[in-house]
């Protein structure tokens, strides 16, 4: 958050929010979750990796991060990219550019493992007892897993609103006074965001690791298999960004730097866009697709 901000900050906030809303239509679970998802984990794994059991520890390391890679694109890590997306745009040659990338994402790592390992543990201890653990409907046709689901990535959006909303001058900048003794607070609290997304994380393949996790009894498994899944996440994305980094890097930094207001409305429209696709999707089009609420847009297709 550079304090140069859009002369027009609302209409930059209100297409954000818009644009969040219209992926929300036309995202398609099946195609994402199946038909890339499934197919990547297969890949990886040879063989089939929702009908064939984990058998072992190491065979659940290895599902662990399998199952991560291939849920990159999932509903739930369309925030990872509104949270990287700004790092791009660097100084100095090419290898600069990256080595500039990189701290970044060692910092979101940090705040991502913490979380995810923590909540892995937690899984190996508490076991079968969580909420995640349990599909069975309740009166109103949502299962405590859902339940959980829907308050984590509905929390997590808000936050990201927030955050792009901030960007954009609109509410109080909550890094304001952070920032300023550790510059690297924000990294850390935004990897501590995709870290939670395993709490809500409905993913068939994370379920399947998640039940292997909690009936392990084990949170040093647990524990190592959350934050396998994190890092599978975002490898992917992670090598993504550094090769537009390496490549592009230059100009995005010389596009950039000649408005510096431009940095202002990625970083925002990439926060709000994230935020409010994960809020609306989670929540409101969830309700919907339970017909808990009449009537949510989705394309056909969806």
């Amino acid at each position: 958050m550079n304090g140069y901000f859009p002369r027009r900050r609302w209409l930059v906030a209100l297409l954000g929010i818009l644009g969040g809303f219209l992926l929300t239509v036309v995202w398609s679970a099946e195609f994402v979750d199946r038909t890339i998802g499934d197919n990547v984990a297969n890949s990886l794994l040879g063989h089939d990796a929702k009908e064939t059991p984990i058998a072992g520890i190491a065979a659940g390391v290895a599902f662990a991060f399998v199952s991560g890679v291939a849920g990159t694109f999932t509903a739930c890590n369309v925030a990872v990219f509104g949270a990287v997306a700004p790092m791009l745009g660097g100084t100095g040659g090419r290898w600069s550019r990256v080595g500039q990338v990189l701290k970044p994402l060692g910092w979101l790592s940090v705040g991502m493992l913490a979380v995810s390992a923590t909540y892995g543990a937690v899984v190996g201890i508490v076991g079968t007892r969580m909420p995640q653990f349990s599909t069975a409907p309740t009166g109103a046709g949502l299962s405590p897993r859902s339940i959980q689901s829907m308050v984590v990535f509905g929390l997590i959006g808000l936050v990201m609103c927030y955050l792009g909303l901030a960007a954009l001058g609109i509410v109080r900048d909550p890094f304001a006074g952070l920032a300023r003794r550790f510059p690297n607070a924000p990294m850390v609290f935004m990897g501590a965001l995709i870290g939670g997304f395993l709490i809500g994380r409905p993913f068939a393949l994370f379920r399947q690791m998640f039940r292997d996790a909690a009936e392990s009894g084990n949170p040093l498994y647990g524990a190592a298999a959350f934050s396998l899944q994190s890092l599978g996440n975002i490898v992917i994305m992670a090598v993504l960004f550094l090769v537009m980094a390496f490549f592009l890097g230059g100009r995005l930094h010389r596009w950039m730097a000649a408005n510096p207001r431009r940095l202002t409305v990625v970083t925002a429209v990439a926060l709000l866009v994230a935020g409010a696709f994960t809020f609306l999707y989670w929540d409101v089009r969830l309700l919907a697709r339970r017909e808990i609420i009449p009537w949510y847009p989705i394309a056909p297709w969806g």
